[in-house]
């Protein structure tokens, strides 16, 4: 994610949707002008995928075609995207940078809808273990990133997880009568082998990082399962097969290298286009 050491581009490429791509369904039409909050990380803002929203912070890179933004277009919510890049559960309840104030600022009571996407800045989770275990491929002799990995999965447990209790709990008090959903994250690498130097993780250590993941979608699963009102939206199961070490039109999630033309120079290990477009019709299908 954006914890990862990025060098800007000084020129963006621009996203363009493919042609004839069928839209997710529909919820029902009372949904039309219902308030909508969109809280979360890069994934949720859509870092990578352009064009980027005019009224966002530069650093947040809340992208057009984010899955919040695809839903308020396809059930006309009134869409309010407060999403930002390096985003972690603290700067829900505090200010992330100038301009970017906490995001539950957005919440009132009047918001009818909110969806979450966060935790995967939380304690290093992701940009540390892609970061430790690129150190550890690249050593001479090469080493196993997979003690760094079984550490991060422990804050997981001990400070992640209650973390998302809390957020959610504090959701419920500011947005009382709004529904809320939960989204977990795609999957960045398969579970067994991966496409080093693309996504810099050795073989050996594939199945710790795939393993970590999955320890903190389970830990969103828990959160929402804990609340009134609350529901969990997995990307887990319809993303298996759409990683970032499969071909380009096939991956929801880009490599560390080699990425596709289409995607922005800060878009490696994000979800790109056909990614949000996925998210969005697991959010479209909850809503139904």
């Amino acid at each position: 994610m954006c914890r990862l050491s990025v060098v800007l581009s000084a020129a963006l490429l621009l996203v363009t949707a493919c042609a004839g791509e069928s839209e997710a369904p529909r919820p029902p039409a009372q949904a039309v002008g219902e308030r909508y909050v969109n809280l979360g990380d890069s994934y949720a803002s859509g870092t990578g995928v352009l064009p980027l929203q005019q009224d966002s912070p530069f650093l947040c890179f809340r992208s057009t075609r984010n899955y919040a933004t695809l839903v308020a277009e396809r059930t006309g919510r009134v869409l309010t995207d407060v999403s930002c890049a390096r985003a972690a559960t603290e700067h829900l309840t505090a200010g992330q940078f100038e301009g970017a104030p906490p995001q539950f600022d957005a919440l009132t009571e009047d918001t009818e809808l909110v969806t979450m996407m966060i935790g995967g800045n939380d304690n290093g989770a992701f940009g540390q273990s892609i970061g430790l275990c690129g150190a550890a491929a690249a050593a001479t002799p090469p080493d196993s990133c997979a003690d760094d990995i079984s550490a991060l999965r422990d804050k997981i447990a001990t400070a992640t997880a209650p973390a998302l209790v809390t957020a959610v709990r504090q959701i419920r008090q500011r947005a009382p009568r709004a529904s809320v959903l939960l989204i977990g994250y795609p999957w960045i690498l398969p579970a067994r082998t991966g496409c080093y130097p693309d996504v810099p993780v050795a073989a050996r250590d594939v199945p710790s990082v795939h393993d970590l993941q999955r320890h903190l979608n389970a830990a969103i699963g828990r959160a929402a399962a804990a609340a009134p009102g609350v529901r969990y939206v997995d990307m887990a199961g319809v993303s298996d097969g759409h990683d970032s070490c499969r071909s380009e039109g096939t991956r929801w999630v880009e490599p560390a290298r080699n990425r596709a033309a289409s995607v922005s120079a800060v878009g490696g290990l994000h979800p790109n286009a056909a990614g949000q477009r996925a998210i969005a019709e697991q959010v479209l299908a909850a809503l139904n």
